[in-house]
């Protein structure tokens, strides 16, 4: 859960999402049967496919032919001729809104391809999800490509906005703050606005579209997938899956069994891991992370002013989150001002701990140096433009396209307890241990005021071959869930980044170890027979 800071808006989005990755940028019964892998020993899936009943109604949906063309789908749409400029083709598959009313509502599924070159050694359909949950991926095929190098001209690279995302039947649930991932601050009081304010998201959106609420699903996008593998012409689809696109892929593998060729799941949830409260858990992982930027921060206290030692910086984190406490610190100037609480600034640090990467880090301490300054009473600087974009996405949810679809996703799959107290309790807990990410990972969520799921979350109990790809520092997605997804998946491999506080690898992080290792598997379909591990670059 970014795709998640050095903070464009897109950047700073996907970064709170889980942070949940992403790179910029779209039901089965016809289908042929397929061959049933090996059961685990893992939990049990406690909901199905659509049955064997509505397999004659579904036939329109997997035997349509998806009419490959531009992407502009007319002169004012900017967004298709840039998508166009990158070599890429678009198409639109039509889905049952419920695939269990077949006959019903349907709606849109938005596609994009960039086609092998290759055709002789050519493997199959690539599909990738980057991340989110709602993260739009009809942009990703050209850079997942280059990561690819010679084996990208052997696939199809097919991208896809999940249902309800981006350039797919839309829904806007019009929040006037683009992430609702926020800390419950320091009082019983500051709780209350909160529960105050996830009520109000989620109403309105129940008020934009309640009826189609129940379906924006992960195992409705599975099932979306296996309708697009069929069009495809494909009996199996490769897959690659960044984050929340790893818990895609592995749903995937459990509904539709033996379906999927080569899989990679990088930054991977184990299904257990995958809950309302996305952050819940990651408590620890989140402080080593800050802790170790902090280290590097004291090592350049000349250029940032934060502290001498690492010591210093967090304490100087410290005082930011204490003082916001106490009144609302200002950062930028003029129209560009926000004013940020401690309901926020955890937020804001969160962001900053899931990239190691010598830019990401400066990009974190500029934008800390903002607040310590405003915390200290300094005048306000001028924010730099990413900034101040990826801030007006996230606190006021202005320029950055439609609200609510991460949230609506998360709780139409997962619930979470109704009653507040309960949350309230978390978070007093929670503080005791992890002060300053306890009560953002605990705090209520929307999915409180959200009806219950008409699905069970789906649980492993088929095997599948894939190659996790996992760091042992990762502060979204851990690597105890990584190796838990293993566990699970005894045929997987697992390919390990020793010491990387970093979501999302493979063709982001500059490692040619992890690239090359996925490229070979990509290339060949056999895992790596042991866990091999990559230094950090």
């Amino acid at each position: 859960m970014r795709p998640v800071l050095h903070v464009t808006a897109l950047a700073l989005v996907t970064s709170l999402v889980t942070s949940l990755a992403t790179i910029p940028a779209t039901a089965a019964p016809t289908a042929p049967t397929a061959p049933t892998m090996p059961t685990s020993t893992s939990t049990i899936t406690t909901s199905t496919t659509p049955t064997t009943s509505t397999t004659s109604t579904l036939d329109r949906y997997y035997n349509q032919r998806l009419r490959w063309g531009s992407c502009a789908r007319d002169a004012d749409d900017a967004t298709g001729r840039e998508l166009d400029g990158t070599g890429l083709q678009c198409a639109t598959a039509t889905v049952p809104l419920n695939y269990s009313d077949p006959r019903g509502r349907t709606i849109t599924i938005a596609m994009s391809r960039l086609k092998a070159t290759d055709t002789r050694h050519r493997i199959g359909s690539l599909l990738i999800n980057t991340g989110g949950p709602g993260g739009p991926g009809v942009g990703a095929p050209p850079a997942i490509r280059k990561a690819m190098k010679d084996v990208g001209a052997r696939y199809d690279i097919i991208g896809f906005d999940p249902r309800f995302v981006g350039r797919s039947t839309p829904l806007d649930c019009g929040w006037p703050v683009g992430m609702p991932w926020l800390s419950a601050g320091a009082t019983r009081a500051s709780f209350d606005r909160q529960v105050t304010l996830h009520k109000s998201l989620a109403d309105k959106c129940r008020a934009a579209d309640a009826s189609v609420l129940p379906y924006v699903t992960t195992r409705n996008t599975a099932r979306d997938m296996d309708v697009m593998r069929r069009a495809l012409g494909e009996r199996r689809i490769s897959y690659l899956g960044y984050s929340y696109g790893t818990y895609l892929g592995t749903v995937y593998t459990q509904m539709f069994p033996g379906r999927t060729d080569r899989v990679v799941l990088d930054g991977a949830f184990a299904p257990d891991d995958y809950r309302a409260r996305l952050l819940k858990g990651t408590e620890r992982e989140n402080e080593e992370a800050l802790a170790d930027w902090a280290g590097w921060a004291a090592e350049r206290h000349g250029v940032y002013g934060l502290g001498r030692s690492r010591a210093e910086v967090l304490a100087t984190v410290e005082h930011v989150r204490a003082v916001s406490a106490r009144a609302p610190l200002t950062i930028g100037t003029g129209a560009d001002a926000f004013r940020i609480d401690d309901t926020q600034v955890p937020l804001l640090l969160y962001t900053g701990t899931a990239d190691d990467t010598a830019a990401a880090r400066a990009s974190f301490a500029d934008q800390l140096s903002l607040l310590a300054a405003a915390a200290d009473g300094r005048p306000p600087r001028p924010l730099s433009p990413e900034f101040e974009a990826g801030l007006r996405y996230a606190l006021r949810g202005e320029g950055g396209g439609a609200t609510g679809m991460q949230t609506a996703i998360i709780c139409g799959d997962v619930s979470d307890s109704h009653d507040p107290e309960s949350y309230w309790r978390d978070v007093r807990r929670s503080r005791a241990t992890h002060p300053l990410f306890g009560p953002l990972a605990n705090n209520i969520t929307p999915c409180a005021f959200w009806d219950r799921p008409r699905e069970a979350p789906t649980r492993v109990s088929h095997d599948a071959k894939a190659l996790i790809v996992a760091a042992t520092g990762d502060p979204r997605t851990t690597y105890r869930s990584s190796l838990e997804l293993h566990r699970l998946l005894p045929s997987s491999g697992l390919l390990t980044v020793e010491g990387a506080n970093r979501h999302g690898l493979y063709g982001r992080y500059g490692s040619a170890c992890v690239d090359d290792r996925v490229n070979t598997y990509l290339s060949t379909g056999t895992p790596p027979p042991d866990t091999p591990t990559c230094p950090t670059p």
